[in-house]
Formats: C-alpha cells, structure tokens, sequence
C-alpha cells in the first residue's frame, strides 16, 4: 500500500471542513458540537426564571428593567460528539486493484481526521477480531493488537499521525461478521454519535440486523460501500474455479460473455437494494469502487450529501 493514507494537500483541504451532525451531541466531555446541555460558552440560548442560589453574573438586568422579573440568561454549551467507525477487514477486502482494503482504510483516514480536526473523539472498530492462523507472525501480531487497541479512542488532530499510522498496521482477513460487529458496537457505546460503517457488504448473513442495532441505539449512520473494479464489471471468462475467500468454498461455473449483462443487473439490484434500505431509514449511502478517485469521494460527494461541510 502508499506510503501515506492521505497526501498532505487533501488533508489541507479536508482541514476546512467539519462533520455535519444531524442530531444533537450528548456526550458529557466539552468539544465543538452545539449539545442540550446549559452551559456557559458564547452562545446565547435561552432565559430561565431566576431562583434562590442562581448566579448573579448571568442575570439579564435590561430584562429586569422592563419587566421587573429576575430571569437568567443561558448559554449553549459546546460538548463533543462521538465517531464510532466500523471498518471491514476481512477476507474480501483483499481482492481488486486497487485492494479494496486499502481505500477503505483511507477513507477511515480521512473521515478521522476531520472529526479529529473538529474536537471529536473517533474510535475504529475493524471487524473481524485479529485472524490467529498458524503461519501469524506473533511480533507482527502483537503489533496489530497494539494498534487495534490505540484505534479504540483517539481525540485531537495532534493525535492525527498516530491514528494514521495505526490504521496503516491493519491487515485484513477471516470471515466479516458484520452484524456481530455492529450489534456489538451498538451495545458497548456508552452514548450515539455518528456511526460510519465502511464495507463490501458482502457478508452472506446480510446487514439488516446490525444496522437496525444501530439506528435504535440512537446512532447517526452513514454507509460507505467499496466494491472492487473487478466485481463491478469483471473480465474474467470461461470456464471458472470460484473460490470464496472467507470460507474456502469453491463453485465451477462456466461465465461466458453473454451472461456479463446479467451478473451486473445482480450487481446493480444488490446495491440498489441497499440504498432502498439506508433511505427507508435516514441513512446516508454511498457507494465506490476502489479505483475511485479519493478526492472526489470526500470533497464532492460526501460535502454534496452534506456529512461535512
């Protein structure tokens, strides 16, 4: 893979953005997202009835001279907004070129660091848990667990090249577990934020169940597909071996050219399907191959569906 996720100039331009939330913070720890909480920052959000013991320093005394009533001014405090991602390294984002793999870990990179720059706290929850096959290299091994641990909870964009070199550590293999994933992210946040599940999706048990978890969990969702140039339209002919690259089964089929116009009508209504399903249910949907040109994914159609802005 590159030496660099991201090139210095996008991630110049991807400063100027921030995450756009649909719904308001609820995180207890102070950052740059408008939240219900009353606090006591710059920005002005409503009066209250004075009572015994209230601060004196906030009472709006012009208010009192017209009215003759203590009222207390409040104040929109800031809270920061969790980013949990849920990035798919199995076995499948191995194939194509480019891998799929790889630009899906530059699209974590990139949605990171904008969080990161915005005062978000990000977590990355690759899945499936670390593959421990019996040719593992046990230092290369630790070193992985190491970063998949530091993924966990990141804040702060001086954190940022320490989260990219984590996510630079991550292999990919074994079999996808999406919904286990996502079910058991569902459960472990403490509070919703925005959830950011970049995937294939191609995980036989389908998807329905984990991203249900999501959203009656309260999360903001937003989906990232990653098919390979290969699966969009493949050039492969004749007589075939197939092997699947998660459970090893393999199936002969004959793939001549007259039956490309129908494997990419399944291709098509597979994806179709998971659109239909995201909107059913406010979730933002995008899809893209691997070769797709990154900075036309983030600048042009992540900011036109208005995830940053």
């Amino acid at each position: 893979m590159p030496d660099a996720l991201i090139t210095p100039e996008l991630l110049r331009r991807l400063e100027q953005f921030q995450l756009l939330a649909a719904r308001r913070a609820k995180s207890s720890a102070k950052g740059e997202r408008r939240s219900r909480a009353r606090g006591q920052s710059v920005e002005f959000a409503d009066y209250r009835t004075y009572v015994h013991g209230d601060d004196f320093r906030y009472l709006d005394w012009n208010l009192y001279g017209r009215l003759d009533r203590l009222f207390l001014k409040l104040y929109e405090e800031e809270r920061e907004r969790p980013v949990r991602m849920f990035l798919d390294a199995s076995e499948s984002m191995t194939f194509g070129e480019p891998r799929k793999f790889d630009f899906a870990r530059q699209v974590a990179a990139a949605i990171g660091y904008v969080a990161l720059s915005g005062f978000d706290r990000v977590s990355v929850n690759p899945f499936p848990d670390l593959v421990n096959g019996p040719e593992s290299d046990p230092a290369a091994r630790t070193m992985e667990l190491a970063a998949r641990g530091a993924l966990r909870s990141v804040r702060g964009k001086k954190s940022a090249l320490q989260f990219f070199q984590n996510l630079g550590a991550l292999t990919a293999g074994g079999s996808a577990n999406l919904n286990q994933a996502l079910r058991r992210g569902a459960l472990e946040a403490r509070r919703a934020g925005l959830a950011v599940v970049i995937s294939d999706f191609l995980d036989p048990e389908g998807y329905e169940a984990g991203l249900t978890a999501l959203v009656g969990r309260g999360f903001q969702v937003d989906l990232v597909q990653i098919l390979a140039p290969d699966e969009l339209s493949p050039t492969t002919f004749g007589d075939l071996n197939l092997v699947d690259s998660e459970t090893g089964a393999h199936q002969e089929v004959t793939f001549g050219r007259f039956r490309l116009k129908a494997y990419r009508q399944t291709v098509q209504n597979f994806v179709q399907r998971l659109r239909e399903y995201c909107q059913a249910r406010g979730i933002n949907f995008f899809t893209a191959s691997s070769n797709t040109d990154l900075q036309d994914l983030l600048l042009k159609q992540l900011r036109k569906a208005e995830v940053w802005g």
